[in-house]
């Protein structure tokens, strides 16, 4: 059994080489949540020839493969309930856990338990399932400069809720997805990465403007076939 992780120096109070910032980082751990499909972005209105289970669907496998592509990933672990969902993973390089707790949060912090219980180490994160335009570089920048601070998380493109939460001591995880989960993380002491250049990282999609956005910045593979298929 791993043994709980120190917490980190506060700034000014005499940290050395063994501060969070010096210490060197291991590569990450990320959750990615998918919640049923047949309960997935009821919000978005899909195009003719689409159904909405699809493009969620379409959306997770596309952040999963972009996820399994950044280079400060070492595990991606999808944490969902839905047996379709797990069927289009078979064959990838990526864990599965069946989310028993009803709510994402639950889901999240139960499929965290497990991986301690696994005894697994390193910095643990969560992103958003519905970045199907993110860009594993991107996200590179955003878990490098999370790696410099215990918490954090960054805002998604309207500055309201979050598409990524991480804790570089993974006992301290606790995200706080919902409507308005910007201001929770912050209340909770998690630092916002201020980052520049990663716009497919906060590009979360629940309606049609949002995938419209996401569409110019430049869709992942599923998404994009799915939509051909449709139109």
């Amino acid at each position: 059994m791993s043994t709980r992780a120190r917490r980190p120096a506060r700034r000014g109070d005499g940290a050395g080489p063994s501060s969070w910032k010096d210490r060197p980082v291991q590569r990450w751990t990320l959750l990615v949540p998918v919640k049923p499909l047949d309960r997935a972005k009821t919000r978005l209105e899909p195009p003719a020839g689409a159904d909405r289970s699809e493009l969620a669907l379409a959306f997770a496998l596309d952040t999963v493969e972009a996820a399994r592509s950044c280079p400060a990933v070492a595990r991606v672990v999808v944490v969902t309930p839905d047996e379709r969902v797990r069927a289009a993973l078979a064959g990838l390089d990526v864990s599965v856990a069946a989310s028993a707790p009803e709510g994402l949060n639950p889901a999240l912090r139960a499929a965290a338990d497990g991986l301690r219980g696994d005894g697994a180490g390193g910095p643990l994160a969560a992103v958003t399932a519905d970045l199907p335009a993110l860009v594993p570089d991107q996200l590179d920048r955003v878990l490098q400069a999370a790696s410099r601070v215990p918490l954090s998380f960054l805002a998604d493109a309207d500055g309201i809720g979050t598409t990524v939460y991480c804790a570089r001591d993974r006992q301290r995880f606790a995200p706080a997805y919902g409507p308005g989960s910007r201001a929770r993380h912050l209340h909770a002491g998690a630092v916002e990465l201020g980052l520049a250049d990663v716009a497919s990282v906060r590009r979360d999609v629940d309606t049609v403007a949002d995938l419209a956005s996401a569409r110019a910045l430049g869709l992942g593979p599923c998404t994009s076939a799915l939509l051909t298929r449709a139109a």
